[in-house]
């Protein structure tokens, strides 16, 4: 009988985010006395750009929200001027991705509306949107801006279908109708020619949003689905979910295969959903539990083992969801790579958290900083909806 000897061989990667750690800011650079919104929809209730933050808050009567500029940090008073037009609770809240005072909100009360921000934020109450969006028969639970043609908008209703909304007609031009069950999550793929969805019906989709024609379904008996995130131009998903033994775990698929998942693995026993974040430029992938205080973050890559746990960033206080910052608004002199912003219900609290690359030189570090999508719109959504995919977003860098 022959034995053979194996070498023992730590397997070291050679990754410049290896060291990466998360930063919380000070005391008097968060938001105090914010009255989060006690909603149990699995949403983040947070969206933020390199001018405002926008918090869905707990109010009587209708659904309302938060918008700070962002500079504003430390106490924020009771009377604080609120977005309050709809008459049911905010569900979803996302900033147009090329016109940084306009967000877009859908609510309980079955409409998608689009407001615009004066600069320098609210001096009063805001009732009127520019638009109100009629179209869905059941409340909204999602909205998703499109990535690279401007003014489409996706809103995801409880009546199982997804609509698409041409803003510049005001109207919905498109109805996918595909789904079986509520529409869980939607991400698109860099250029916007691709839709992924989860559904309560356990199956996660890959279509083509303007046809709504579904190119790839996956039953998912053994890891029930919750979210989903294309990652970047690597033709690959992840999706976050559960286990049949209830336990927290995560997938990764290949988008033009979804028989089965290219890995499976399992996080925690924890119940809390797992929210995924992928950043593109560095392909790190956070993942935060709701109701967890920590994020764990890992990179991804196109060859086995596809996924390497990096570290995590651990905090007593639990987050609700959290809010992030797009990459224009970054502080590349302090080598930050991603920022978090972290709703924590128990303090009334926001907290950003920077996740930093540790370098010693004072100068710009061009190669954590590769090109990135600009706030320039490839496309105008009568060329979208024509057909025409156009890469990413704008030309050239968007960090300053």
């Amino acid at each position: 009988m022959t034995v053979t000897k194996m070498s023992w061989r730590p397997q070291y990667r050679s990754s410049k985010f290896r060291n990466v750690y998360g930063k919380v800011a000070s005391r008097e650079n968060c938001y105090e006395c914010i009255p989060i919104t006690k909603n149990v929809h699995d949403n983040p209730f947070c969206a933020v750009n390199s001018k405002f933050l926008a918090i869905v808050t707990e109010s009587a009567g209708g659904g309302s929200f938060l918008v700070i500029p962002l500079h504003q940090t430390g106490r924020i008073e009771p009377n604080h001027p609120k977005v309050c037009g709809h008459q049911g609770t905010v569900l979803d809240i996302k900033w147009n991705p090329f016109i940084e005072n306009v967000i877009a909100s859908c609510s309980e009360d079955t409409s998608v509306r689009i407001w615009e921000i004066p600069d320098g934020g609210l001096k009063r109450n805001m009732t009127e949107a520019v638009l109100e969006l009629y179209g869905h028969s059941r409340r909204v639970g999602l909205i998703e801006w499109h990535p690279t043609a401007n003014n489409i908008l996706f809103s995801a209703g409880y009546d199982y279908k997804i609509l698409i909304w041409n803003l510049e007609e005001g109207e919905a031009v498109k109805m996918i109708d595909c789904h079986t069950d509520v529409i869980l999550c939607m991400s698109f793929n860099t250029d916007g020619s691709l839709l992924a969805t989860t559904c309560k019906d356990k199956k996660l989709r890959v279509m083509e949003p303007r046809s709504g024609r579904v190119l790839q379904a996956a039953n998912c008996k053994n890891h029930r689905v919750t979210r989903v995130v294309f990652l970047g131009d690597m033709k690959r998903l992840l999706t976050t979910g559960v286990s049949r033994w209830n336990t927290r775990q995560i997938a990764l698929w290949d988008q033009e295969d979804l028989s089965m998942p290219l890995i499976e693995e399992e996080i925690d026993g924890l119940s809390g959903l797992l929210f995924p974040f992928y950043d593109m430029d560095t392909h790190m992938l956070y993942l935060a539990g709701k109701g967890d205080g920590n994020i764990r973050y890992y990179e991804i890559t196109v060859e086995k083992p596809f996924l390497t746990y990096l570290m995590e960033f651990r905090s007593a206080a639990p987050q609700k969801g959290l809010g992030v910052m797009p990459k224009h608004g970054l502080d590349v002199s302090a080598c930050e790579v991603f920022r978090f912003y972290k709703l924590i219900t128990l303090k009334n609290l926001i907290e950003p958290i920077s996740m930093i690359v540790p370098r010693r030189s004072e100068t710009y570090q061009e190669d954590i900083y590769p090109m990135t999508p600009g706030m320039e719109p490839a496309l105008s959504p009568n060329e979208w909806l024509s057909g025409i995919n156009r890469g990413e977003h704008g030309v050239g860098s968007s960090y300053s």
